[in-house]
């Protein structure tokens, strides 16, 4: 998987906006690359432009794909990733005491422990929550928890099961003077 993320948090729209975009309008926004790439896979690889790379303008995120000799499936993927990368690098500001959002509190009636694929559609809307609700709180984990409606043991089993989320949970953290989380 070649996924490179960089950031620079913009102010120009909510990032949750970004997220609800359909394909075509947040490509609209990139600045897209295609390019051969190398490696294995015959003659065809070699003389085709399938690899993408996409640059979002408005955050400076930059994500690739290059696994399938399909320019199509490399964009589908790259386009992925950029929602990914969307989800785990840029906060809304949110008020912990509100209400959670639909999609949020669709996810937890479906499962109170919060066990969630990452290719549930809802994914990066509820991991975007998430960092936003424990940024707003200052990385503080019981006050997030409590704000989510879950139990510590279960955000921290949930942060755990996503290695990049694990990685900007602890950024956050210790962005506002925490210790990194132990692992469950």
């Amino acid at each position: 998987m070649a996924t490179n993320v960089r950031s620079n948090t913009s102010e120009a729209a909510p990032a949750r906006s970004w997220l609800d975009l359909e394909p075509a309008l947040l490509l609209q926004q990139c600045d897209i690359d295609l390019y051969r790439a190398s490696g294995p896979g015959g003659q065809k690889r070699n003389k085709t432009s399938s690899a993408v790379r996409l640059r979002h303008r408005p955050t400076g995120l930059i994500v690739t794909a290059v696994e399938s000799r399909s320019q199509h499936e490399n964009r589908a993927r790259a386009l992925g990733r950029l929602r990914r990368a969307i989800a785990l690098t840029q906060r809304n500001p949110v008020d912990p005491a509100a209400a959670p959002p639909d999609f949020y509190a669709a996810a937890l009636q479906r499962d109170p422990g919060l066990h969630m694929n990452t290719r549930h559609e809802h994914y990066c809307h509820v991991i975007q929550h998430i960092l936003d609700v424990l940024h707003a709180n200052r990385g503080g984990v019981a006050d997030t928890a409590a704000a989510l409606k879950i139990s510590t043991g279960q955000l921290v089993r949930f942060l755990a099961e996503d290695p990049d989320l694990w990685a900007h949970a602890n950024r956050i953290r210790r962005d506002f003077g925490h210790p990194p989380l132990k692992r469950p």
